[in-house]
């Protein structure tokens, strides 16, 4: 079977150093916020481009903290993409704001900036950007609309871990960044993990108290908060990981240029628009033979995936308040993606052996 993501053959490269490490960690018996967290927080920050970074339990918390951290709460409204994991709108449900959904562009499947004014009122207090599939956002014209109308823009880059516009990195151009390090995440641990990114003082110091409780001293709770804190064995194993999130880049990159070269002629490849570099956490494609395209490659026993097969706002969770709006874009791609496994570690012989599948249905 070829997986999507082969996350057996990545630990077995780096299964001494890993499990040296986790050995050493659990030695050590400073399980709850200890030195491997405190030293991820500042090598991922520094890779990223931030000022800051506060590690938590998963990509979702890391959404959720950020929200309240920038004071967004009942009655707000947020906009932001129905082409995402269903995290991204509900994080803006815990804080009782309401997710204002924009439609998406249709090569980048990202958030189309020329929409969201139309979409702002009285109650806009932030935007949520989402970098989908390691596609980055046009973060320059976000950030040009939100300081124009005084939002708030916390960037959902779940997916796009190392992807850079320019030399900025996402993550690191607004109020705050929200990661994710769920296993096939480019960067991704070994359970649940997340982080958020911020260059302000302010947020910084919301965050370390709200993932705590609401603490800065021990039994002493300023604020309502959160048990939401990244694990220390999981934090040892991101440190390893993030020494080659480069080469990982590199390697996705290098498995989605083949595809694309040998199969732009079949389907609808990724569009990279050169606003940014592409980090290919998935490798999505469009065709109006995603049931044929499956079946073959079921048959030979590859794996394939539609991320994602129901917008946001027609989930059954969202439909009923959400029935008089129309995302034609967002809905044509969700009825055409398909994703086709992507991990640096794929042999060429693969990549061929998937690709000559897919050829075959046409």
């Amino acid at each position: 079977m070829i997986p999507m993501v082969d996350l057996k053959t990545q630990y077995a490269s780096l299964k001494e150093e890993i499990d040296t490490e986790v050995l050493n960690a659990v030695a050590n018996a400073q399980y709850i916020l200890g030195p491997n967290v405190q030293y991820f927080e500042k090598e991922a920050a520094d890779y990223l481009g931030a000022k800051y970074a506060v590690g938590c339990a998963s990509g979702t918390d890391a959404l959720h903290l950020a929200l309240v951290a920038a004071g967004i709460k009942a009655g707000d409204e947020v906009i932001t993409s129905a082409f995402t994991f269903i995290a991204t709108a509900e994080a803006i449900c815990y804080v009782g704001a309401k997710p204002v959904f924009v439609d998406i562009d249709p090569k980048t499947f990202n958030i189309d900036p020329t929409l969201i004014e139309a979409a702002i009122t009285p109650k806009t207090k932030a935007i949520i950007p989402v970098h989908i599939f390691g596609q980055p956002t046009n973060m320059p014209a976000i950030m040009k609309i939100a300081n124009k109308h005084k939002l708030k823009v916390i960037e959902d880059c779940a997916q796009s871990f190392g992807a850079k516009i320019n030399k900025t990195t996402t993550g690191s151009f607004a109020e705050a960044g929200c990661h994710s390090f769920f296993p096939s995440k480019n960067l991704g641990c070994y359970g649940d993990g997340g982080l958020v990114t911020t260059n302000s003082d302010e947020i910084h110091t919301q965050l370390i108290a709200l993932r705590n409780h609401g603490s800065f001293e021990r039994y002493h709770h300023h604020v309502i908060g959160f048990n939401s804190r990244l694990d220390e064995l999981q934090a040892t194993i991101l440190r390893i990981k993030l020494k080659h999130i480069d080469t990982f880049n590199a390697g996705r990159y290098r498995v989605a240029q083949n595809y694309s070269t040998k199969l732009h002629e079949s389907i609808q490849t990724p569009f990279e628009d050169n606003i940014g570099n592409h980090v290919y956490h998935q490798y999505t494609v469009l065709t109006d033979n995603r049931d044929a395209i499956q079946a073959a490659l079921s048959a030979k026993e590859i794996a394939s995936a539609v991320y994602y097969p129901i917008p946001l706002h027609k989930q059954d969770v969202f439909k009923e308040d959400y029935r008089d709006i129309q995302l034609p874009v967002t809905e044509s791609v969700c009825a055409q993606c398909l994703s086709f496994p992507v991990y640096p570690e794929m042999p060429e012989n693969t990549q061929q052996k998937i690709i000559d599948t897919i050829n075959s249905v046409f």
